[in-house]
């Protein structure tokens, strides 16, 4: 990754891209959004189907990438005994700065790292996807997405304890890391045929990484963002309602201000916008919860009994399982790798600091912020399976408070514009681990991802949700069979620094 002020090539470029756009006669036709959504969804389609192939289980059928996700989650919980417990009070030391080492490799603080990581994964799938998983599974669903961010917290650590480990760093100060090199060179350490599995495993993830950077990390941000803002001006009678591509534009130019300056930009961004945005949706959802106070204890019960015994359920219990499971995947991403490479750019000599640091990503992001959102929606009473998406969220908080749409508003676009940018450093990090670490591949892969803000904008949800959750949680096959391979390396960082812990011999700093 390289640091330069704007270039006068990449600013003509963006400009001219805009101006293309604008003076494009479809524009000014009223079928732009549509003609956009039918273009890509064809494309949108194949992918999903091959993605989420299935296995049968009882009545339903499961998605294989959730069992696998479900499996490594649960066996990586055992196998580190329990880290996602043990080692929080840690984690919080080394967060606010205890054991900083100014003086270490790497471009962020543990804070930045975890604010970066968490603006990738604190957004759209706590409001919108979290409405998607009530709406499918029932209450029931919530029970199962605070379990699986649970024991994701455990695939957290051991990715991100990798990716430190095995990152690339250069004279400039600068490091490249995640998946790609864990997988490329931590599996060649293991001799000449694990060094081909490793190089083929990286190749794969990176595409996938591109792909879910231009899927989820990107136009469903876009989408549901622009989505809320159009539910709050007046639905369809709104003006921006068939004005997907305007919306778009304003995004991609504010995200591009951002992304030019690298992760040390992106990380001054969301190590302001992280605890913003955090304090501003999870008190107003507070303050709902609070005014209902009685009802909490009917909605706790509600997704317990959902969660073991639903009723009109597809699939019953299998089913709300499934549903909440995979929407928690696509949440927290604990397992797919892409945390990881924010977590890579960490100041450490220790790669296990930043992996204990990565266990509040999970934690935050569904066991806090996701269960705040599923007990607005059931505590209100808006539960409405013909809702989609954030349109669901914000009429349970409307239905508390009228105003509080425009709250929720703002969340939503700045949990949007923060997962946008972090995404596109986990696919700019993938792109030049493919096509080379260079200033031409850095800036065609971040106008393409500008373009990509603007046809998110313009397309349907059906489209984009079945995309980013393809491109997406397709990360895990690569990144988990190495990750796998690799347990032994994180077990030995793991025992060496808790034993240099415990004897008192890491230096505090504060």
């Amino acid at each position: 990754m390289h640091r330069y002020r704007i270039p006068a090539r990449l600013k003509a470029s963006f400009l001219g891209l805009l101006t293309v756009l604008l003076a494009h006669p479809a524009l000014a036709q009223q079928s732009l959004d549509q003609k956009i959504n039918q273009a890509v969804q064809p494309t949108a389609d194949w992918v999903t189907g091959i993605i989420f192939f299935t296995i049968p289980l009882g009545p339903v059928s499961i998605p294989f990438v959730l069992v696998w996700l479900i499996v490594a989650a649960t066996i990586f919980t055992l196998y580190f005994r329990f880290i996602n417990v043990r080692a929080m009070k840690h984690g919080f030391q080394l967060v606010r700065g205890d054991y900083n080492d100014p003086d270490a490799a790497g471009e962020v603080t543990h804070f930045q790292a975890l604010a970066t990581a968490l603006s990738g994964t604190v957004g759209l799938g706590n409001i919108a996807g979290v409405a998607v998983a009530v709406s499918l599974g029932g209450p029931g669903a919530t029970f199962w997405m605070i379990l699986a961010g649970l024991l994701g917290m455990s695939s957290k650590f051991a990715e991100c304890t990798l990716g430190v480990k095995y990152r690339n760093e250069y004279p400039d100060g600068t490091v490249s890391g995640g998946p790609m090199y864990y997988l490329s060179k931590g599996l060649a350490e293991k001799g000449p045929g694990f060094a081909v599995l490793g190089k083929v495993l990286a190749v794969v993830f990176a595409v996938f990484c591109v792909g879910g950077a231009f899927g989820g990390g990107n136009m469903f941000q876009a989408n549901q963002s622009f989505s809320q803002l159009v539910n709050v001006t007046g639905g369809d009678a709104s003006w921006l309602a068939d004005k997907g591509w305007l919306f778009g534009l304003v995004i991609a130019a504010l995200v591009g201000m951002v992304i030019i300056g690298g992760i040390r930009g992106i990380a001054r961004v969301t190590s302001k916008i992280v605890p913003f945005m955090g304090i501003v949706y999870v008190t107003a959802g507070l303050v709902i919860i609070f005014a209902n106070l009685s009802a909490v204890p009917e909605a706790f019960s509600a997704i317990l009994d959902g969660a073991f015994s639903p009723e009109g359920i597809a699939g019953g219990f299998v089913g709300v399982l499934i549903v909440g499971f995979q929407r928690a995947a696509f949440s927290n991403e604990a397992g797919v790798g892409s945390a990881a490479i924010a977590h890579s750019a960490v100041q450490t000599n220790r790669p296990v600091t930043e992996g204990i640091v990565a266990l509040y990503e999970p934690f935050v992001d569904t066991v806090v912020v996701c269960t705040i959102t599923a007990l607005v929606i059931i505590i209100t009473g808006s539960l409405d399976p013909s809702v989609d998406g954030v349109q669901l969220t914000s009429n349970a908080f409307e239905s508390a408070i009228s105003w509080f749409p425009w709250v929720l508003t703002l969340a939503v676009v700045l949990f949007a514009f923060s997962t946008m940018i972090s995404w596109s450093y986990y696919g700019l990090k993938s792109w030049t681990y493919l096509f080379g670490e260079s200033k031409g591949a850095d800036i065609t892969f971040k106008l393409l991802f500008l373009v990509f803000v603007v046809i998110g904008s313009s397309m349907q949800l059906g489209a984009v949700i079945g995309f980013s959750d393809a491109m997406i949680l397709a990360m895990a096959f690569p990144n988990l069979l190495g990750v796998y391979f690799l347990l032994p390396v994180v077990k030995r960082e793991l025992d060496e620094y808790w034993a240099d812990l415990k004897a008192g011999r890491l230096q505090k700093t504060r």
